[in-house]
C-alpha cells in the first residue's frame, strides 16, 4: 500500500461532515448531498463520515453503511474518504470491510466504548480492525489520556497500514510527549480537538487537524491551516480569535452542545434543519440568536 497519498490527505483539514435529518428523523440524503458539495467547492479535501459530528452513535449501522456510501459517491475522485468505524469488533470490522468494498480509503477507529480498557485490549482492539483491512489506511481516534505512546508503536509494528493518529487528549505537552514516544516521523498527528487546540498542537508536530466548524465556514478553517503551514502563528492565532466563542458554546458542558451548534449554525444559514437526536439536543432560543450572529459576522 502506497501511505503518501493518504498521509497527504490527513495533513489537511479533515472536516466530519453532519449527518442532517429531514422533518420524519430520517436521514436527508439530498441535504447530505448538498452540504458534502459545498465542503468540496470550498477546497476540503480530507472528509469523515460517520465521526462524531456526524452523531456516528445515534445512526443505526444501516444508517451508517448510507452515509458512507453517500459520502463516496458524492465526492467521487475530489476527496479521500475516511469512514468513521467502532462499536464492538465485529460489528467494526465489518463496517471497515463495507467502508473498503465502497471505495473508501482509510478508516478512522472510534476510541473503544467499554468502562474497562488495558493498553494491552487496545492494541488487540485496534489490531483486529487493522488486520482485516491490510489494503486501507487506519486512523486510530485517541482519546484516552493513560495510554502510553510505545502500545501505539507496538500497533503500526504489527499492522503498517496504520499510520496516522487522530488525537484528541486536551493536553499538549502530554501530546508532544506521546508523539515523539509513539515516533514523530512515523505517523500523521492530527489534532483531533479541531481549530481551538490546533495551533499549540501543530508547535508540538501535529500536521492536520480535524473539524466540525469547516461544515459552516470552510474558508475560516482553511485559512487556519494555511497559516499553520506557513509557521505564521499569529495569523493562525487571528483565525482562533475569530471562532473562540463559537467553540467556546459547542465545548460548554463537556461539549453537550458540539454538534448542536454545528446545526443550529448551518439552519441559520438555510442549509439544514437544526435537528439533532437524542442524547443531544436543540439549543435554547437565546443560544440560537448568538450563533446565529456569529455565523452572520464569518460574511458567508
Amino acid at each position: 500500500m502506497d501511505s503518501s497519498p493518504l498521509k497527504a490527505a490527513l495533513a489537511d483539514v479533515v472536516a466530519i461532515p453532519v449527518t442532517p435529518f429531514g422533518e420524519d428523523g430520517s436521514i436527508d440524503e439530498s441535504t447530505h448531498r448538498a452540504l458534502l458539495r459545498r465542503l468540496i467547492d470550498g477546497g476540503v479535501r480530507t472528509l469523515t463520515p460517520n465521526g462524531n459530528t456526524g452523531e456516528f452513535y445515534a445512526l443505526t449501522p444501516e444508517e451508517r453503511r448510507t452515509v458512507t456510501e453517500l459520502t463516496i459517491d458524492e465526492a467521487g475522485e475530489r476527496a479521500t474518504i475516511l469512514v468513521g468505524v467502532g462499536h464492538d469488533v465485529p460489528t467494526a470490522i465489518e463496517a471497515a470491510e463495507h467502508a473498503r468494498d465502497a471505495g473508501a480509503q482509510m478508516v478512522m477507529v472510534h476510541q473503544p466504548v467499554h468502562p474497562y480498557v488495558s493498553d494491552g485490549g487496545w492494541v488487540d482492539y485496534h489490531r483486529a480492525i487493522a488486520s482485516a483491512v491490510p489494503g486501507l489506511g487506519v486512523v486510530p481516534y485517541l482519546r484516552n489520556p493513560q495510554l502510553p505512546g510505545a502500545r501505539l508503536a507496538e500497533l503500526a509494528d504489527a499492522c503498517p497500514n496504520v499510520i496516522g493518529v487522530k488525537y484528541a487528549v486536551p493536553d499538549a505537552a502530554r501530546f508532544a510527549a506521546f508523539a515523539r514516544d509513539a515516533g514523530l516521523e512515523r505517523f500523521v498527528w492530527v489534532a483531533g480537538l479541531a481549530e481551538p487546540y490546533a495551533p499549540s498542537y501543530f508547535s508540538a508536530g501535529a500536521t492536520g487537524f480535524t473539524s466540525g466548524l469547516v461544515n459552516v465556514a470552510p474558508s475560516v478553517s482553511l485559512n487556519m491551516i494555511e497559516a499553520l503551514r506557513s509557521g505564521d502563528y499569529p495569523a493562525a492565532m487571528k483565525v482562533w480569535e475569530q471562532i473562540r466563542r463559537f467553540e467556546e458554546l459547542r465545548g460548554a458542558n463537556g461539549s453537550a452542545d458540539n454538534v448542536t451548534v454545528v446545526k443550529e449554525a448551518l439552519a441559520s444559514l438555510g442549509l439544514c434543519r437544526r435537528d439533532v437526536r437524542p442524547p443531544s439536543k436543540q439549543l435554547p432560543e437565546a443560544q440560537r440568536a448568538e450563533v446565529a450572529e456569529i455565523a452572520a459576522g464569518w460574511g458567508i
